[in-house]
């Protein structure tokens, strides 16, 4: 289908999938557009194999059913997600930056959950923890709804390790550092979803302090910019961005912790320009969950975003973002 306006998403129908059109759409598609789907069949919107299809048609594995929604629009982003490993009951994929991984206000099926519903047998995967929009890198999924239950309770057990590599602003004076603190929201605050490090003592002026462990090691280090690997031993909201800011290097791009988060509002208030983009030093903040270590039956699994026969010096993952300033 090729219209300049609205939304087409696309299925391929498996051999457990195959019968009535309108019973393997309705599961798939959000109630507001699965209400309109009478009007959707009788505007020539759904097709099977290229054809124009009606709700009692049947449907049989290898079909490709096609589905137009022409007055839903959703935000562009980087659909190039891939399986890294799996087994019977997980699996773990590359998310890459800018992509949500759950619905948003302007996304609904463009995400990465979304996409891997619809472009692997999986469709009732489940996410077993959350990657930021703007961060890439390996995140677990649970296959079916019975592996989501039995893994998501036993999350801490199940992830042995995570590692994540950071670009910020600076030079960091120390190679090594264990930076443990406590990170928390902050009532009053301008932006209701940054997260602050709790000065000692004033745990009162904020909500919920929680407790926060992260190893930070310099990998590399030029004029105006460092890499960090960021070894995860608890797992906060925004633990690495908000402790690294702390910390006086936040992550190169990030609108939020970086120059008091002024560009956040700027997008919220006005959206931004090359300009801001430059000052930045980057399109989305420069954060990668680089490796996920799981021991899910009492054998540790090593999962790389990356593959390990893939050899780089460590400025070249610098240049291959999406980078505007040098």
């Amino acid at each position: 289908m090729n219209r300049e306006q609205g939304f087409g998403l696309r299925f391929l129908v498996r051999r457990e999938d195959a019968g009535r059109l309108l019973g393997f759409l309705r599961p798939r598609i959000v109630e507001a557009h699965g209400s309109q789907l009478s009007l959707l069949f009788n505007g020539g919107h759904v097709t099977v194999d290229g054809r124009l299809a009606r709700p009692e048609d049947t449907i049989v594995a290898g079909s490709e059913v096609e589905l137009f929604l022409p007055d839903h629009n959703e935000q562009p982003v980087a659909t190039n997600w891939q399986v890294l490993w799996g087994n019977d009951e997980l699996l773990a994929v590359f998310k890459p930056h800018m992509l949500p991984v759950s619905r948003t206000t302007r996304n609904l099926y463009n995400t990465l959950i979304s996409l891997v519903r619809r472009e692997t047998p999986y469709e009732d995967a489940r996410l077993l923890h959350r990657l930021d929009t703007e961060t890439a890198g390996v995140i677990l999924l649970a296959k079916n709804r019975a592996a989501d239950q039995k893994w998501k309770p036993r999350l801490d057990q199940l992830i042995v390790r995570k590692i994540y590599h950071a670009w910020v602003t600076g030079r960091p004076d120390w190679q090594e550092r264990l930076y443990e603190c406590f990170l928390s929201e902050k009532p009053g605050s301008l932006i209701r979803s940054q997260v602050y490090v709790v000065p000692t003592n004033e745990s009162k002026l904020y909500l919920k302090p929680r407790y926060s462990k992260t190893a930070f090691r310099v990998l590399y280090s030029e004029s105006g910019r460092a890499l960090v690997e960021c070894e995860l031993y608890t797992g906060r909201k925004h633990q690495i961005r908000a402790q690294l800011a702390s910390l006086g290097h936040p992550l190169i791009g990030d609108k939020l912790y970086a120059h008091d988060g002024h560009f956040y509002l700027k997008r919220i208030d006005h959206g931004l320009t090359q300009a801001d983009y430059e000052s930045l030093g980057a399109e989305h903040h420069l954060l990668e969950a680089v490796q996920c270590v799981i021991n899910p039956e009492g054998k540790e699994v090593i999962i790389n975003s990356k593959p390990t026969n893939e050899s780089e010096s460590p400025e070249q993952p610098f240049k291959k973002v999406c980078l505007l300033s040098s």
